[in-house]
């Protein structure tokens, strides 16, 4: 199988269990789910030597045509705030969870092949601290080849909200951080808010982004999907990055009739 281009979907489901489920079940035209605040509860019981009614098992969604890439907790707190999805059908590219490089529960950074060539990928879901920012800035990371990094960041500027009048400082460092990785902000085809407020007198905001390998031919060219969110409150994003899986030429081996 030929792969010409990676057809990818992210949306902040505020740990909604059924959205999951709706997106993994119907959403099978796309490559790849980013997924932040996904839902982890308990699943089952299983056998303690310790605990009388046995331990806890805790997860999150699953479903056979979707492989999950997330970074298992230590404990309940420490639940990934982010997970990707893989569909089935790209198992050849040989997509890696990349932990050695980045082990944080808002930030899952996931490798894979195309032509000898790594190639990377990022969620990100930065809280009301900017945990995942802070810890970006921190931690000095070089990554080469990374073509995309989306999520839910949780920062209303004017940069990217024409709505909203002000600048923040944390934008610096989020544009820091995205120069580091030769990545650029993508403008939507469509610009429209991706959080719908709830509350009476609070504005909807544009807090997700999705950043794009600098110079992409797709660059600016995302669509929000607000019709799509179902009950969440934001809205998805969807993107096609071109992409060229290695073609390998084989030919058969023939011994000539009468040969030695």
């Amino acid at each position: 199988m030929i792969v010409k281009n990676l057809k990818i979907l992210s949306q902040n489901v505020r740990k909604n269990s059924l959205i999951v489920n709706t997106l993994l079940e119907t959403q099978n035209q796309f490559n790849i789910i980013f997924i932040q605040e996904p839902p982890w509860s308990e699943i089952c019981k299983i056998p303690s030597s310790s605990i009388h009614d046995g331990e806890p098992l805790i997860g999150t969604n699953h479903h056979p045509n979707w492989i999950s890439f997330a970074r298992i907790p230590s404990e309940r707190s420490d639940s990934p705030r982010v997970i990707i999805y893989i569909n089935i059908r790209l198992l050849s590219l040989c997509f890696l969870l990349c932990k050695d490089i980045i082990n944080h529960r808002d930030i899952i950074l996931i490798s894979f092949f195309n032509n000898n060539i790594c190639y990377y990928i990022m969620n990100v879901y930065s809280d009301s601290f900017h945990s995942a920012l802070k810890y970006l800035k921190d931690t000095e990371v070089n990554i080469d080849n990374v073509l995309l990094m989306t999520g839910n960041f949780n920062i209303r500027d004017s940069l990217w909200d024409s709505s909203f009048p002000f600048h923040s400082s944390i934008s610096d460092d989020l544009i820091t951080i995205v120069d580091s990785f030769n990545l650029a902000l993508s403008t939507p085809i469509n610009p429209c808010p991706t959080r719908y407020s709830d509350t009476i007198g609070e504005a909807n905001s544009v807090i997700d982004l999705m950043f794009l390998r600098y110079g992409s031919p797709k660059l600016n060219h995302h669509s929000i999907l607000p019709e799509s969110r179902l009950s969440s409150d934001h809205a998805p994003l969807s993107i096609n990055i071109p992409i060229y899986k290695e073609v390998i030429c084989t030919s058969k081996l023939l011994i000539p009739p009468k040969s030695d």
